[in-house]
């Protein structure tokens, strides 16, 4: 498989590493030094491009993918307000797209053991819930696009709560502590809390090579495909009902 990579910073090298590993070819590689080689022509060279830099730029990145008919498998966090017009553009482009606030495959099974735990406790009123996350000091949104995703998970199963908040604490909103601390990959936790017991689930990275196997892997399943995925198609992860 050809891969082009556009964003080469830290991620961008564990990535192409793990696909040399794996057998594939990267044929493009884009940073802020070689934008001109952002080109139909030169994309159009990959069978998928992998996508990690900035949120800003993240939207005309993946379109311009789109326009040039290569799938993409996007990393960048922080830009979900724009994900609907990305995929909507993709499908009119009759290309394909997989976005993932996180690409790990212990995190992915994280998600889905967090959405039926909340379940659960959403009939356990004396539970309160909060959470904590952990990354590294280079990483600038906070909380993490991980951390969010939990969160909304959280809130889609408790009617109590209606929104996240960062470390304010309202009877309605689900409070998230963050902390930037030099040379952690990333640790995720939430933490239900009563009178009289406590309940936690953590997941702790590492290192970043999960995230970049699962971005490798998630590249292989959409090399061949049209339409919208997620990481649980890539894993193969049914949500089980909860009781």
């Amino acid at each position: 498989m050809k891969i082009a990579l556009i964003g080469y910073g830290k991620m961008g090298h564990i990535i192409e590493q793990i696909a040399l590993q794996r057998g594939h070819e990267v044929v493009l590689k884009i940073s802020s030094s070689n934008r001109d080689q952002f080109t139909a022509e030169h994309l159009q060279q990959a069978d998928v491009v992998i996508e990690f830099t900035r949120p800003e730029a993240a939207l005309a990145n993946v379109t311009g993918c789109f326009a040039a008919g290569v799938p993409v498998v996007c990393g960048t966090t922080g830009w979900n307000n724009e994900l609907p017009e990305a995929e909507k553009i993709c499908l009119e482009k009759n290309t394909a797209f997989l976005h993932a606030s996180n690409f790990s495959i212990g995190v992915n099974i994280f998600f889905e053991i967090n959405k039926q735990l909340a379940a659960f406790m959403q009939h356990q009123p004396s539970y309160k819930v909060s959470m904590k996350e952990v990354h590294h000091t280079e990483k600038k949104d906070a909380p993490s696009g991980t951390a969010i995703t939990i969160a909304e998970q959280i809130i889609g199963q408790m009617d109590r709560l209606k929104s996240w908040s960062l470390n304010a604490v309202t009877d309605d909103a689900l409070p998230i502590t963050a902390v930037r601390t030099e040379g952690v990959p990333g640790t995720h936790s939430v933490t239900y809390q009563s009178a009289v017991d406590s309940i936690e689930i953590i997941h702790t990275a590492h290192n970043r090579e999960g995230f970049a196997l699962g971005a490798v892997m998630a590249a292989e399943f959409l090399a061949d495909k049209k339409g919208i995925f997620r990481m649980k198609d890539v894993l193969g992860i049914k949500s089980g009902t909860a009781y």
